[in-house]
Formats: structure tokens, C-alpha cells, sequence
């Protein structure tokens, strides 16, 4: 006996992939989609049906994907480790592609614009990300790095590891952000101390700190804007 319902089951009007070859994956719903990743479903039990459990397995929809870990995953019945892994590589993916097409010739006209550009990236972080935003002489986006999760101290960040990525990528100046999994965006006492020993740094090396943005739920802090950094008009 089987122990779910696979695509071929299914009769062809409700195979995901037939449907997919003779109209487009834009036809095909989000359960329809996700159904074909999962591939099958649990005993007695359609993949899409699987796959609707997925999506409303938490308030986000194909959210879900990012913000629900691989062990909440498993506690969905008919989810298993590998296809834990297979949810959350998804998700990642389409964090990644995103993030790709969203840097082709980008220029941003102030702290408003970058905080809103990675608003959603970050707003949902369970833990602090700190990120290293670096641009060219010309203002242009030439890439982002997460450089440590879980903390903003001071002391744990190490400005050669975020210079070094700077210098590999020829950056002209940098701009840090991190999020504050609270919402709320005032800086602590070691924020404070992080922007001033990264932006020490950034004058020895001539790789200027412009500015210094927490992300809050829908808010942000920028520390140019607030005059703890000196304004420079690069961006």
C-alpha cells in the first residue's frame, strides 16, 4: 500500500505538472506550486492538500516558508526532515532570488529608500542580523553581506572582517544596517559603540562609514539622519 498520494494519482486536470506544461506555473496556485516540491502527500492524503496544511501552518502564507523553522515544519503531519529542508531551501531560494534581481543598478536617495529596500528582509528576523551594505563611486549597490546574527556588541564584531569584505569588492563607502527583533528601532548603548569603532575604522582606511540604519517592525533609525554621524551627500 502507498503511503500518500502522489502526482499520478491524481487525475490529469489536477496534476500540477500537466497543468503547468499546458498553461504556464502561472496558472498554477500557491498549493499547487508548493505541491510540487513536497510531491507527496501523507497517508490517504493529496500532496496539495499537504501542501495547504503548509501554507496555513502560520498567519504568513507562502511566508510561512521563511519565518517557520525546519522543527515547526515537522510538527505538521506528513512533514519529515527531508521535506523540512526541501520547505526552508525554498524559501531561502526565493529570499536569494529576489534579493539578485532587486540589486541590478540600484541607487538609493537617502536613508528612507535603503531602510525600505531591506524593511521586509530584516523586519522578521527572530535574531539581531547585522548586514554590510557596500556601494561604488558612484552610489551604485555593489552587494550585501550578513556579517554576524544573534548580536550587535561591540566587542564579538570584528571590523576586519567587515573591511575585508569591503575591499573585495573595491567598495567606496559602506553602510551598515541590523534589526532589532523587539520593533522597536532605538539604539542601544553597544549599537552606539559598534557605529563608532566601525566608522574609526572606516576613516584609517579611507572606506567612510556613511550610515548606520536599525530596522524596526515597519520603522527605522538612521544614524545620519540623527547627527551621530557627519552627512556626506554621497548617497
Amino acid at each position: 500500500m502507498k503511503n500518500g498520494l502522489t502526482m499520478k494519482d491524481l487525475p490529469d486536470p489536477e496534476r500540477p505538472y500537466e497543468k503547468c506544461m499546458s498553461q504556464g506555473p502561472a496558472s498554477l496556485s500557491d498549493a499547487e506550486l508548493l505541491s510540487v516540491i513536497i510531491r507527496t502527500g501523507s497517508r490517504g492524503e493529496k500532496s496539495t492538500d499537504l501542501a495547504l496544511r503548509v501554507l496555513n501552518a502560520g498567519p504568513d502564507g507562502l511566508l510561512n516558508l521563511i519565518y517557520l523553522d525546519a522543527d515547526e515544519f515537522m510538527q505538521i503531519h506528513g512533514i519529515g526532515q527531508v521535506k523540512a529542508v526541501q520547505l526552508k531551501c525554498v524559501g531561502e531560494l526565493s529570499r536569494r532570488i529576489a534579493s539578485a534581481v532587486r540589486h541590478v543598478d540600484r541607487v538609493f536617495a537617502g536613508p528612507a529608500e535603503i531602510a525600505a529596500y531591506y524593511m521586509e528582509r530584516l523586519r522578521h528576523e527572530m535574531r539581531e542580523n547585522l548586514m554590510l551594505v557596500m556601494f561604488d563611486r558612484k552610489n551604485m549597490l555593489l552587494g550585501d553581506q550578513v556579517i554576524s546574527v544573534g548580536t550587535s556588541n561591540a566587542s564579538l564584531i570584528s571590523p576586519g572582517e567587515i573591511f575585508k569584505a569591503a575591499l573585495q569588492k573595491k567598495a567606496e563607502f559602506i553602510i551598515l544596517l541590523h534589526n532589532h527583533p523587539s520593533g522597536s528601532p532605538d539604539p542601544s548603548r553597544e549599537d552606539i559603540e559598534v557605529t563608532r569603532r566601525i566608522a574609526e575604522c572606516g576613516c584609517l582606511l579611507d572606506i567612510p562609514l556613511m550610515d548606520h540604519i536599525i530596522i524596526g517592525d515597519n520603522c527605522y533609525f538612521s544614524f545620519c539622519e540623527r547627527g551621530f554621524l557627519n552627512e556626506d551627500k554621497r548617497y
